[in-house]
């Protein structure tokens, strides 16, 4: 009943005590305010975008490209571009002149000028104004342009209209991911949603292995640096201490994770942010529930797991200087599983994937990633997930030992045969 009572009151310490730092609320606020603004990117993005029609200006020529272009572009909606047909100046001085007067008094934002002609007897133009990165108003002027020869070869070679109809008529391909296992498909939306969601997981759980880890190892370093541990040892048990301070911690994380996705809803909701999605077609109701619950489940694993691993490193070091080398270790570990699951984006069916994600340490992130892009079988899950309980189970017993012994050895970072000595040494 004691330990009981002791584990919680480190707990409730670790977590006021964490809760009431400049860090945690500064972390908070800068991370909501990131969240706000990617979710508010479309609604600013639909702001940029005008729907102004850019006027260009062309000589009328006699092949008849100009009056082409300028019928083309009128008759696309949407095009966001039109042509004005000026008569001939008599020169290619005079219409040159006359085009940049045209484009100094901003009547047109950009003109046609013919150059020559292709292998296929169709002109060649150059495109001019004062804007280096007219490419978007250069685009829509090819693409009118492209459809104009389109159209004058297909005379050419005595198409019907039908026929050009049944030519240019797009090709309609979707996009459903079929489960093998008979548990249902998803859409191409679905598979969309599903992806991104695993993806912006994935970064979480790195970033939340990265900050509670590095908090917990930094903690325990500090307390045993500034001998505070020697009184603290006295009063609680090294091992209510550890787990207290990693369930406080995972308590803080979770809080903070808590307050984000709040703050994403906030977002979400907004009308704004409502039409702008729903312009691009995203519904956030087609998430499926379960890939949720998997992702608790593998966060708060994965959290386990790498927390006894820092909290065990953290006890053998006696400066917080030694700190950052010491953990490096297991840094790279996460990192790895962490770049695995960004690279593994673009095939997460390889053999490399599937095998790696049942590592325990690379599970969190990998087997996430194949729920969220892919059907892995639910039984490949599971199984991830019990080898990953196992293995929290192996290490916390082993982290265990290793912080008991850790705590009561100051100076140099001990060995591992000076911690199997020191273990032996105090009956643990």
């Amino acid at each position: 009943m004691q330990a009981v009572t002791d584990f919680w009151r480190v707990v409730s310490f670790t977590i006021r005590n964490k809760i009431r730092s400049k860090a945690y609320a500064v972390t908070l606020i800068v991370m909501a305010i990131a969240i706000s603004i990617v979710i508010n990117l479309p609604f600013v993005f639909s702001l940029i975008q005008t729907d102004e029609t850019d006027t260009f200006g062309m000589i009328r020529d006699g092949g008849g490209v100009a009056e082409g272009l300028r019928d083309i572009l009128a008759a696309q909606e949407g095009s966001g571009a039109a042509l004005l047909v000026y008569d001939d100046r008599g020169s290619a001085e005079a219409n040159e002149a006359f085009l940049r007067e045209k484009l100094r008094e901003g009547e047109i934002a950009g003109y046609l000028v013919i150059t020559g002609q292709d292998e296929a007897g169709f002109p060649t133009l150059q495109y001019k104004s004062e804007d280096a990165m007219d490419f978007g108003k250069m685009g829509a002027l090819q693409s009118g342009l492209q459809m104009l020869k389109f159209g004058r070869v297909s005379a050419e070679l005595g198409l019907t209209e039908r026929q050009l109809a049944l030519l240019n008529s797009p090709v309609n391909i979707s996009k459903v991911q079929i489960s093998l296992s008979g548990e249902g498909a998803k859409s191409e939306m679905e598979i969309a949603i599903s992806s991104v969601l695993a993806f912006s997981l994935v970064i979480l759980l790195f970033i939340a292995i990265m900050m509670t880890g590095q908090m917990i190892a930094a903690e325990i370093t500090m307390e045993k640096s500034s001998r505070i541990m020697e009184i603290l040892i006295t009063s609680v048990k090294p091992l209510t201490q550890m787990f207290g301070k990693i369930t406080g911690v995972c308590i803080v994380g979770l809080s903070q994770i808590a307050a984000l996705f709040a703050a994403a809803a906030v977002n979400f909701v907004l009308p704004h942010n409502r039409e702008a999605f729903g312009r691009l077609g995203i519904d956030l109701s087609l998430v499926d529930p379960m890939l949720i619950v998997y992702a608790v489940l593998f966060y708060l694993a994965g959290y386990l797991l790498y927390a006894t691993l820092f909290a065990a490193v953290g006890s053998m070091v006696s400066r917080t200087e030694e700190l950052g080398q010491a953990v490096m270790p297991l840094t790279f570990l996460s990192m790895i599983g962490y770049f695995l699951a960004i690279f593994g984006m673009q095939n997460p069916d390889s053999r490399l994937i599937e095998a790696a994600s049942f590592i325990p340490f690379f599970s969190p992130f990998l087997m996430m990633l194949r729920m969220g892009v892919t059907e892995p079988p639910a039984w490949e899950a599971g199984l991830a997930i019990g080898i990953l309980l196992a293995s929290i189970a192996v290490f916390g017993w082993l982290s265990a030992k290793i912080y008991r012994t850790g705590v009561l050895m100051y100076g140099k970072r001990p060995t591992f045969r000076e911690l199997r000595k020191a273990m032996k040494a105090y009956n643990i």
